[in-house]
């Protein structure tokens, strides 16, 4: 027992938010450099001239220089079992990011010094307090023309209503970026970018108070200036609280470069000590422990052919209690089912290792033959819970999808029913057409183009995109009402979901209220109650 909990408290899961290029993939590929999880930054097998984020595996990934999809990445440091979620920063994959959030203890949110707080910071911040997860805040691109420190720490509280606490402050930026001063070692930390944050950087440590030493390092100008902002952040500044940081109401904040490796390893460290091992979650019946004896996990993520030479499906579960072990049955609560999780998997991307033994707060893959739905609860035979289901995104962009090559239509049904099931999508049918018209929904329209993309490249189907002016969607609540006897306008659009579920879709907020007033009775929701 005495291993089983240590293994538990040595967990350490969060995910790494930013609004896109702010450098969260940079810093996400740094802190695997500090783990020794990789040899070199931005080098997947170690070839130089092979050097895509470790962590975007997916061809369209890389031609277009943003994550789409969140990538899983564990690594060991300093005794602790480190797992990492990188989640898609472009907005288009919020609801992605969002379920992420769901299986991740804390967050990391990668803001860039020059811009500030952007849209999608806000929006993946609601999504944090939503839930009241711990939020570190790491101000990155240092080594670039930066905003005042003052300013972006000053705008952090107003924007998102919550203390912050600098551990560390900047000294200059831009070409006079000399290094970051610890306030609680009290001294700076001057560093060598000529390896350019390839690899490990030698911190030098300084005094303060050490005047000779510090005009020596980093210039008298550069001195005064950051013993005057070191004082005047004492005196105004919030105090350092670690309850408030564990109940997300005070965000520790670090300034460095991910690039060029400034402020990196500190970061990790302060991180690591001040972030929980895995909390209690809550399920239908309560509160379940991670430290029960018990093994209990959800689906998050589903994912298909993430790798050329592996043609499969993996499920993503967050472990939330007890220990998983290979080989031994547990319960799919949702198809009230015993099984054996299949080939399951700890994941750095797209590279794969068979595990035998797995805890509380680790993510696993496990195979899926099409079984598996997200929000899905798996849990030992005798427990009787089931996980708070993950609510999905209505959403804001339709268009209708044909294949193309009338031969292809099995590949077409399979690709188009996989990838729907995986989230990133929702299919539609025109009531009686079948699969032969598909109207897709998508939370973002960057997703058209991946679905566009995977169909071609997954599964060989040349596809016809039409896009549709419908904005809204509402499921139809009453049961035994007929669609088809509606009083709707011609702006409004009958269809049915995989599950034979009613909706209408609508071109204007307009054409809801008209619908509700002409039908007496009809009853709309924003969301499916399955």
């Amino acid at each position: 027992m005495e291993t089983f909990e240590k293994e538990i408290k040595r967990r350490r899961t969060f995910a790494i938010i930013s609004h896109p290029d702010a450098g969260k993939t940079t810093l996400t590929e740094k802190l695997l450099l500090y783990g020794g999880a990789i040899n070199q930054a931005g080098a997947v097998k170690g070839k130089a001239a092979d050097r895509h984020a470790v962590s975007d595996w997916m061809e369209l990934e890389k031609q277009r220089g943003i994550s789409i999809t969140s990538s899983v990445m564990q690594f060991q440091y300093n005794g602790y079992c480190i797992n990492i979620l990188d989640t898609p920063g472009h907005q288009d994959f919020s609801e992605d990011t969002y379920r992420t959030l769901m299986a991740a203890d804390s967050a990391v949110m990668v803001i860039d010094a020059a811009k500030g707080i952007e849209p999608q910071t806000r929006k993946l911040f609601k999504v944090c307090a939503m839930r009241g997860i711990p939020i570190f805040t790491f101000i990155n691109k240092l080594d670039r023309e930066a905003r005042d420190p003052f300013d972006l720490i000053d705008e952090v509280e107003k924007e998102f209503g919550i203390g912050t606490y600098p551990m560390n402050w900047p000294i200059g930026c831009g070409k006079d970026f000399k290094g970051v001063y610890d306030r609680e070692k009290q001294c700076i930390l001057a560093f060598n970018a000529k390896n350019r944050g390839q690899s490990k950087l030698d911190s030098i440590r300084c005094d303060i108070n050490d005047t000779e030493a510090m005009d020596k390092i980093i210039g008298e100008a550069s001195r005064e200036e950051l013993c005057e902002q070191v004082e005047l952040l004492d005196g105004a500044s919030f105090d350092f609280d670690i309850e408030a940081v564990r109940a997300g109401k005070l965000s520790p904040v670090f300034f460095g470069s991910a690039l060029t490796n400034f402020g990196v390893e500190p970061f990790l460290e302060y991180f690591l000590e001040m972030t929980t091992s895995p909390l209690p979650r809550k399920t239908e019946e309560g509160i379940v422990d991670p430290f029960c004896g018990e093994f209990s996990a959800f689906v998050f993520k589903i994912q298909a052919n993430m790798n050329k030479a592996h043609r499969d499906r993996l499920a993503f579960m967050r472990i939330c209690s007890g220990k998983f072990e290979r080989g031994i049955e547990y319960r799919h609560v949702q198809a009230g089912k015993n099984l054996k999780l299949s080939q399951p998997q700890q994941l750095m991307a797209h590279e794969r290792e068979i595990v035998e033994e797995a805890y509380a707060g680790d993510i696993i893959g496990v195979f899926d033959p099409g079984i598996f739905s997200i929000g899905d609860t798996v849990c030992a035979p005798k427990m009787k819970i089931r996980y708070e289901g993950i609510p999905t995104f209505a959403p804001e962009h339709f268009a209708t999808v044909e294949q193309l090559d009338s031969m292809k239509r099995k590949q077409f049904v399979k690709g188009m029913n996989q990838i729907a099931q995986e989230g990133a999508i929702q299919i539609f049918f025109e009531p009686g057409s079948g699969m032969e018209r598909v109207v897709v929904g998508v939370v973002g329209v960057l997703q058209f183009e991946v679905l566009e993309y995977r169909l071609k490249n997954e599964y060989g189907v040349d596809v016809r995109r039409s896009n549709l002016s419908y904005e809204h969607i509402r499921w139809i609540e009453n049961e035994n009402l007929n669609p088809s006897t509606l009083n709707i306008t011609s702006d409004t659009k009958w269809v049915q979901d995989f599950r034979g579920k009613n909706l209408l879709i609508f071109t204007s907020e307009w054409n809801i209220r008209w619908a509700l007033e002409k039908n007496p009775g009809l009853e709309l929701s924003e969301f499916s109650k399955n």
